[in-house]
């Protein structure tokens, strides 16, 4: 389960050629582009200007290079030529990439022009929830620990989270054990030692956290049609805390 060092040397430039991908989609007007232009564009910039794989693409019989998730789909949300972004509009855009065998996992959601001031705060929350799993993260400390920091940050705020999809283990697999859960109870789950590499990708709903999935097989929506955001980092636990490996540039920890 844990990682040698060569091993996260490699998923960590798997993860910075990944934060390069959101760095190129960071520069792009949004709106008017469809779901399948974007992921047209991640897939070219991955093979042609990365010499890598987007690791999603045969995945399960997944086709595509991204998952985009526009409002309120939770999460695989399958790109379309139909699905054209407006101003108004939060998507998360989840994207693996494989480099040298080994696989990094990341996901934002982006704000899509003039955007509500209850979309705005969401997205905000998702983030720093993100984060408060992420600040759990040590040697000695638990899963427990993690979730636990999310759904309390989630709560705190008055959304809810979504319990039928978690963060994963990751390395030349893109799921690996273990799941990590974005609630718990702290001090309990799987004490972390250092060399574990792991996502950490809460799913945060305006509403309630019931989830469907599509007729397509693939696409998670809220039941009750409010927004969700999520936002996702592959992370190592190091010898005194967590290395992030998937950090984006300029990219800085909410306070």
């Amino acid at each position: 389960m844990t990682k040698r060092p060569e091993e996260i040397a490699l998923l960590a430039q798997s993860g910075q050629l990944l934060a390069s991908v959101f760095d190129h989609l960071d520069q792009l007007n949004l709106i008017g582009m469809s779901t399948m232009q974007i992921n047209d564009l991640v897939d070219g910039f991955i093979v042609n200007e990365l010499n890598a794989r987007p690791a999603s693409k045969g995945q399960y019989g997944y086709a595509y290079a991204i998952n985009a998730s526009p409002n309120h789909v939770v999460c695989h949300g399958v790109p379309s030529d139909a699905d054209v972004l407006q101003s108004g509009d939060i998507v998360n855009f989840d994207i693996t990439l494989e480099k040298n065998g080994y696989i990094a996992d990341s996901s934002k959601t982006y704000l899509v022009g003039e955007v509500s001031p209850l979309a705005k705060r969401l997205v905000q929350v998702t983030y720093e929830a993100m984060w408060k799993g992420i600040q759990a993260v040590r040697p000695g400390a638990t899963l427990g620990d993690v979730g636990y920091a999310i759904e309390r940050h989630a709560r705190r705020n008055g959304y809810s989270i979504v319990r039928e999809y978690c963060g994963h283990g990751i390395g030349r697999e893109m799921h690996e054990e273990p799941q990590v859960l974005h609630w718990g109870k702290p001090r309990t789950g799987l004490v972390l030692r250092e060399g574990m590499v792991f996502t950490i990708e809460p799913m945060v709903n305006q509403g309630r956290r019931a989830v469907a999935t599509e007729d397509d097989g693939w696409t998670v929506v809220t039941r009750d049609g409010q927004l969700s955001a999520q936002f996702e980092h592959t992370v190592a636990v190091t010898g005194n805390g967590v290395r992030v490996l998937t950090l984006r540039p300029g990219e800085k920890r909410p306070h």
